[in-house]
């Protein structure tokens, strides 16, 4: 039986097609206080590292405002919600075989609805992808798991390709210029002021 957001996917899709613009995927988060739903667009053949490709806050408030009047009129959630539409970020969220597909050899964080291999969580590279098996190297070890199992899965950003983390060598060191022996040198500052007393007895 597909659950509520894949059902909310179906609905809301062509609408945002029609826009120039693809829905890559819906978040249905019910709560005592109010449902948040949550939609993921982009712009279709887009590079995700390129800068100015994505979508920007105009589209998704273009969404916001097309989805809300669908959603009034055809009511598929009971009570309050909140909307919200959003850019996939860098930590782009994967709904489907094809989203993981499309990023083979990238490192992803996965939650599973049941656990498999006595994890209900895993982060590793995503390896194959084979109808609906998607297959991750864990820990260097295969793992494949069905796409109906994950609950939630997403990219894992690499902040050094992207310029945002210090780059490390091959020890695992920080490599940037002037960081290497940062520890050692506190240490031999150190040493003077430890021998002071003894000399000035």
């Amino acid at each position: 039986m597909a659950d509520k957001s894949t059902d909310i996917a179906g609905l809301l899709s062509p609408t945002v097609s029609a826009m120039g613009l693809e829905l890559l995927g819906v978040e249905y988060l019910p709560s005592p206080g109010g449902a948040l739903l949550r939609l993921y667009i982009d712009r279709p053949g887009a590079d995700p590292m390129a800068e100015g490709q994505g979508v920007g806050i105009e589209d998704c408030e273009a969404v916001s405002r097309e989805v809300s009047a669908q959603l009034d009129v055809e009511d598929p959630i009971s009570g309050n919600y909140t909307l919200e539409v959003s850019s996939p970020g860098v930590d782009r969220p994967l709904f489907t075989p094809a989203h993981f597909e499309r990023f083979l050899g990238e490192q992803a964080k996965v939650g599973l609805k049941l656990p498999q291999d006595g994890r209900r969580r895993l982060t590793g590279r995503i390896s194959a992808v084979e109808g609906d098996t998607i297959s991750f190297e864990v820990d260097g070890q295969p793992l494949a798991v069905s796409a109906g199992n994950i609950d939630k899965a997403r990219l894992v950003p690499d902040w050094v390709a992207l310029g945002y983390g210090p780059a490390k060598d091959a020890s695992g060191r920080d490599a940037r210029p002037g960081k290497r022996g940062a520890a050692s040198k506190s240490n031999t500052n150190n040493k003077p002021a430890a021998s002071k007393p003894s000399s000035a007895e």
